[in-house]
């Protein structure tokens, strides 16, 4: 692996980590601006696919293209998706800032809390989707 491939999957997880945090962003928006309920969960459900679609993209892109280990191609994909989830939380942060109540310190927890929550499922689900495209790829 040369240095631009060590950049190009840092380039990869940032861009699919701000894909994530403007999914998330602009749907729950078409959601809050949905007349009915069924309508914010469809939102909701589209959001999710979507999402869906670009993290098995992403472990793709990793697998087929830059030919990352089972280990790197979980590693990077939980980056990318807790960069997007840090990003949501310095959000809801800033949220809650202009919030009529006021700012709530506990909000600060959710920048830690957050990325945390969500990579670690990320990676080991990245790790077993790698790992059985590592072996459909052996028995080719």
């Amino acid at each position: 692996m040369d240095a631009s491939d060590r950049r190009q999957w840092i380039r990869t997880a940032i861009l699919t980590g701000v894909v994530y945090f403007i999914v998330g962003s602009a749907f729950a928006a078409f959601a809050r601006w949905s007349v009915f309920g069924l309508t914010a969960a469809a939102w909701n459900r589209l959001a999710f696919l979507v999402s869906a679609v670009t993290f098995v993209l992403h472990i793709g892109y990793e697998h087929f293209r830059l030919k990352d280990t089972v280990r790197l191609i979980a590693w990077h994909v939980s980056l990318a998706v807790a960069l997007a989830a840090f990003l949501l939380a310095l959000a809801a942060n800033i949220n809650d800032l202009q919030s009529l109540s006021g700012y709530r310190p506990r909000m600060l927890v959710a920048l830690v809390a957050w990325p945390l929550i969500t990579a670690v499922p990320a990676f080991l689900v990245a790790l077993i989707v790698a790992a059985v495209l590592n072996v459909m790829r052996r028995r080719t």
